[in-house]
């Protein structure tokens, strides 16, 4: 298992983040949420005052910056220039930077050659929007994990402590992931990728149908949750 690559890809309060981190936990393996990294971009940016329109800051920015990206499942967190901001980069404010960061396609390949680097020789449950077909189209898993609007509204308003009311909600994520498939598609499956409707699983049932996927010659050391 220490090489293992496992990508699982999907549209925002999809469940990716949570199944990611389950699996990871459950087979003992390291995980890294890219999405984390544009967030961090995304608070350097704001710290510094940089204009969402400024393009070549925010490459600037980004290829510049110090990431600090921990990939332990338990306790995943984030140092933007040598300052925690684990809690900063869920901040609605930043939310609502990070599709700036984003959608620009010189620091998508900033960020990509960032996030090869950290998944290195494998023993990893990575995850994002562009994993299965950008970061590591090569990786040993590939999922796609979708669930309908509703649904996932409901799971990031239960993320959030329903702090958000839906219009606030709907910006969130429709309006984010609108913005962001200009560059990526995540809402379909590519050859090879397997799809997984979340709509009507429980965690533990995600969790399950991605650990199918490996391959069944494959001597897995299963961790109970």
């Amino acid at each position: 298992m220490s090489g293992i690559v496992v990508a699982i890809d999907g549209p925002s309060g999809s469940g990716k983040s949570t199944t990611a981190r389950q699996v990871a936990k459950r087979l003992g393996l390291r995980y890294l949420d890219t999405g984390a990294m544009y967030r961090g971009v995304a608070v350097a940016c704001l710290m510094k005052g940089i204009s969402r329109d400024d393009a070549e800051a925010i490459t600037h920015e980004c290829r510049t910056v110090g990431l600090d990206v921990t990939t332990d499942p338990d306790h995943p967190t984030i140092a933007v220039n040598g300052v925690d901001a684990t809690a900063t980069i869920r901040e609605p404010h930043v939310t609502a930077w990070v599709s700036v960061v984003a959608t620009n396609p010189d620091c998508r390949a900033e960020l990509v050659r960032r996030q090869r680097a950290i998944i290195g020789e494998g023993g990893i449950v990575v995850e994002g929007r562009d994993i299965t077909t950008v970061v590591a189209p090569d990786a040993d898993v590939r999922a796609l994990l979708v669930a309908d609007p509703a649904a996932r509204m409901k799971r990031r308003n239960a993320e959030l402590g329903g702090r958000l009311d839906a219009d606030s909600l709907a910006d969130q994520i429709l309006r984010r992931d609108k913005d962001d498939s200009r560059l990526v598609d995540f809402e379909h499956a590519a050859p090879g990728v397997t799809l997984i409707d979340s709509t009507y699983l429980t965690i533990e049932q995600a969790v399950d149908a991605v650990v199918a996927l490996l391959p069944p010659d494959w001597h897995v050391t299963v961790h109970n949750p």
